[in-house]
Formats: structure tokens, sequence, C-alpha cells
């Protein structure tokens, strides 16, 4: 039998109808770019051989034949926004193009400015130029040279120096699928200035219907003393896919705080790779994920130390039920000169079937002597010393389960500082447990 398709996309794909022209297209920089990057990806998709990629087969990706969006305004997705009643200005992105007449970004507080990637190309791509970066950036990343190559939309999110927004800034990134495979490749670059403040929420939603691949890649660059918190909901649906790298590079003093809840889409990867650049830096990784019937969630770190007296701390944690598969891989490196360094990364899951499946793997790389580093991971059942102490007081089994799962996962988003976007999370938590109810 022939194997699967390598490059399971093109632009413009074969049948979807006239070309579609990517934005930017006759800037000679771009351009360069996108050759490069179409280089990379015709190696087509990372296999299992790759060890970054052992435990994530992106084999049934590579057997769907998707098409790039059309490049009108799709119709809006019929799942609701997760984040509607929280405040604050909103971009929206339908099959990853953005919807000026979606968002909310007519008043803007001071000192923040959002524009749409294709706009901001359209008007100066000069300017992007310095923003996306070359080749280098790809850093061989295979999914990076697909975003690179076929990116037709996505945002750029800037704060001036010394300002601290209250409000959060959402990002919401919803699907509308068509009656063929959609694949969209969105990229986010963020730079806060030194010593400014925000909370982006990025979102990814929508309903069950025709396979789609979302692939965003997320550059963020904090300035000194900077801080962003940064909450990802992704919640698309059970036919989708959804493979996102974020890149976060952080100056002296600042501060990056990833919050992720993983709930959808029939396979997700969220990869995270943050490097500690300037003294006093440090940056907290907070991931959650559930699953169940035949899902797989992959989360994968990396937190480069370039420097001393820089700190990390991650914790992820998840529930696993029926033949659901998840996977955990952190890596922490240490440079030669990184002394007084301070990192520390911890998975948990619990296990609600005996053929759910976790693959961890903590991983320590240090090249410093003066440190103090620490990884550690555990999976297993619920403890039966807590269901029996639930079920003496009264609770049947699938209602003392149900506590114990909501519990385990509720304590990592009580880590979430903006108590509406909590609030939210910890509702999609709940409703996941109500939704398939515990065994």
């Amino acid at each position: 039998m022939p194997g699967p398709r390598t490059i399971p996309f093109d632009y413009p794909a074969p049948g979807a109808g006239p070309a579609v022209a990517l934005p930017g297209a006759g800037t000679p920089w771009l351009d360069a770019l996108r050759a490069d990057a179409r280089g990379l990806s015709a190696n087509g998709l990372p296999g299992t051989r790759m060890e970054a990629w052992k435990y994530t087969s992106l084999a049934p990706l590579a057997e769907l034949d998707f098409s790039p969006p059309p490049a009108h305004e799709a119709e809006a997705s019929e799942s609701a926004d997760p984040f509607d009643a929280v405040a604050g200005p909103c971009a929206v992105f339908v099959n990853g193009r953005f919807s000026a007449a979606r968002s909310r970004l007519d008043s803007l507080p001071a000192g923040l400015r959002v524009t749409g990637l294709a706009q901001a190309l359209a008007d100066d791509p000069a300017g992007v130029e310095g923003l996306i970066g070359g080749t280098g950036a790809l850093n061989g990343e295979p999914l990076a040279a697909f975003n690179a190559a076929f990116a037709a939309d996505g945002c750029i999110v800037e704060t001036a120096e010394g300002v601290e927004i209250e409000e959060p800034l959402r990002l919401r990134f919803a699907a509308s699928p068509g009656v063929a495979p959609l694949a969209w490749h969105p990229r986010v670059v963020v730079r806060l200035g030194a010593g400014s403040r925000l909370t982006l929420v990025e979102g990814h939603d929508g309903p069950a219907g025709a396979a789609t691949w979302s692939n965003p890649l997320a550059d963020i660059a904090l300035g000194g003393d900077a801080t962003l918190s940064h909450v990802k909901l992704q919640v698309e649906g059970p036919d989708a896919y959804h493979t996102a790298l974020t890149r976060a590079a952080l100056a002296g003093g600042a501060r990056y705080e990833s919050h992720l809840l993983a709930l959808g889409a029939r396979l997700a990867r969220h990869e995270i790779h943050v490097r500690l650049e300037g003294e006093g830096a440090a940056c907290w990784l907070g991931g959650g994920y559930m699953a169940r019937g035949s899902q797989h969630v992959d989360n994968t770190t990396v937190i480069d130390h370039a420097v001393p007296n820089c700190e990390s701390r991650e914790v992820y944690k998840g529930v696993l039920d029926d033949t659901a598969r998840g996977v955990f891989q952190g890596k922490i490196i240490v440079r030669k000169d990184a002394q007084k360094t301070d990192g520390h990364q911890l998975n948990r899951t619990l296990l609600l079937s005996r053929k759910a499946e976790i693959d961890t793997k903590p991983e320590l790389e240090i090249y410093a002597d003066d440190v103090k580093c620490s990884h550690g991971a555990t999976a297993g059942e619920p403890e039966a010393e807590q269901l029996f102490y639930l079920r003496s007081r009264g609770l049947d089994h699938r209602t003392a389960l149900a506590l114990i799962v909501e519990g385990f996962m509720c304590d990592m988003m009580e880590e979430v500082p903006h108590e509406g976007v909590r609030a939210v999370l910890i509702e999609r938590v709940a409703a996941w447990i109500d939704g398939g109810g515990c065994p």
C-alpha cells in the first residue's frame, strides 16, 4: 500500500479553484522566506523517528487532503465563544483569517496596538520583516516551516513601555468547517515594552464537522521587567487537528506565565519554547489536559536558561479516560554560565481507564554546577483512600470520582490570575466531567 502523503497542504491546493494569493506576495524578503520555508516543509511532516516526536504520530493528518480556506470571510462558527462574557478587546479569526466585523478593537487602551498580519504586510511590509525574522528563526522545526510558508493571516500585538493593560486582550480562533478539510497557519507576534503588563487570552474552538488543521505559531518577546500572562483554551471539535508552537524570549526581569487547558481535537500538540535571556527573568508553565475516547494530546516544553539568576517552574496535570493517550515531554536546559539557576518541573496524570496511556519524559540538561533543579512525574488511578473517604460520607462512586477529578484539575486553574478568565476554565473542567460522566 502507498504510504501517507508527505505534504498534506499546498497553496493553492489541487481542486481548490482559483489560486489564493498569500498576503505580501511580491515582497522580496517575504518571498525568499516563503521559498526557503517551502524547501524545509518539502521534507514533509515530522515522523516518530525524530526524538521530539517519538510519542506522537502525524500519519492520520498526512492522509487527509487539506485545502486553504477561501479568501472571503467564512460563516461564523456554530460554537459559542467560550470567553464571550469576559470584558476587554477581542480579535476574532475565522479559519485563520482576521474578521474585522466580529472583532472588538475600536477602543483599545492607551499603549496597546493590535494589527492584523495581512493588513500589516499590505501597509508596511518592511516593518514586519524585523518581527517575523528570517529562515534562521525556523530552527529546523518542520511545523514552523509550514507556518512560515503558508501563513495567510494572524496578528501583531504591541505594548508601549511602562503600561499596564487592565482588561485581557482576547484572540479567538474559530473554525467554520467547509465540505473539504481546511488548514490554516496563523502567525501571532507579541512584543511587550519594558515594564509593561498584559493578559493575553487565546482561544481555539470549533464545532464537529469536516476535518480541520490549525497550525498556529506565536513569537513572543518581553522587554525588561515586562509581564505577560498567556492563557490558552483549546476546545476544537472531535475531527480537528491542532499543532501549536509558542516561542518566548525574556529580557532581564521579565516574567512569562503560560496557563493552558486542552480539551478538544482528535490530536493536539502544544509545544512551548522559552528562552531566559536576561538575569532575573522567570517563567511559569502550567498545563491542564483532559481527553477521552481516542483523543491524543501532547505537551512538549523546552525552557532554556541562557544566563545566571533565572527561575522557572512548570506543572502539567491531566486526566485520561477510555483509550485516550497523553504525552508530556519537558526539558530544562541550563547553559554553562547560567549559575544560580532555579528550575523545577512536575507532571501528574490521573488514569480513569486501564486502557488510557501517558508517556512522560522529564529531562534536565545541566552544564553549570551552582544550580537547583528537579523534575518528577506520577501517573495512576485515583487513590482508593480518597474514594473510600467520600463514599463513607454517603456519595456514590461516580459522584465521588467526579469530585476527585474536579479538585485535581481545578487546582491548576486557580493559578490563573484574572478572575473572569479563571471562572471560564473551571466551568470547562466541570462541563468535561459532566459531559462524559465518570466510570
